[in-house]
């Protein structure tokens, strides 16, 4: 791997391109996409999840710490972005793009790795925990930093974030992203 694609995999190049052509304006930014890939690489053998494909730039972040015996599985309920994601990682046999709801990802599960940047994150942030293998990791994105604590957003109380942050069955903790975002990640206790 050259020191290039060390930087911005191709795979994420041709992701990015995907998001381009469809106008998908919500892709992962390299920030968190560097972070996807530390997370994967720490589970060479695992089965990694995302919940919310877009255009595949997060994907292929994650991708690019797949190990050889890992899988990745990855979900997207825009049926025209889930098939154009799925022809970034047509060669790679350890990548599932799925259509539809991130619930479909259950059959998968449990995860070393799951990126909820979709579904699930908001709506059933519970079955989120539920489906994380002991030990495994959470990724969760686009949070706006906050110094107070308990966190707080537009003023009020930041009860999501809090959730994921004071859950029994998480250690967490919120890493800057850049200096207008957050995300929260989480290991699963054993």
């Amino acid at each position: 791997m050259t020191v290039a694609e060390r930087a911005i995999p191709s795979r994420v190049v041709a992701a990015e391109r995907v998001a381009s052509e469809t106008g998908f304006k919500k892709s992962c930014l390299p920030e968190v996409g560097r972070l996807l890939r530390l997370t994967a690489a720490a589970k060479p053998g695992g089965v990694i999840a995302e919940s919310g494909t877009g255009s595949g730039v997060g994907t292929a972040w994650l991708h690019s710490g797949l190990g050889a015996d890992a899988r990745l599985v990855t979900v997207e309920r825009d049926e025209e972005l889930a098939r154009r994601a799925a022809g970034v990682f047509a060669d790679d046999a350890r990548v599932n793009v799925l259509t539809g709801d991130w619930r479909l990802l259950a059959q998968h599960a449990p995860f070393d790795v799951f990126f909820c940047d979709g579904g699930g994150k908001r709506d059933d942030p519970r079955r989120v925990v539920e489906m994380l293998a002991p030990g495994g990791i959470l990724v969760l994105d686009d949070f706006t930093p906050s110094p107070h604590w308990p966190p707080r957003f537009e003023g009020e109380v930041d009860e999501l974030r809090l959730f994921y942050l004071t859950h029994p069955a998480l250690d967490a903790t919120e890493v800057l992203t850049t200096p207008a975002s957050s995300a929260v990640v989480a290991a699963r206790r054993v």
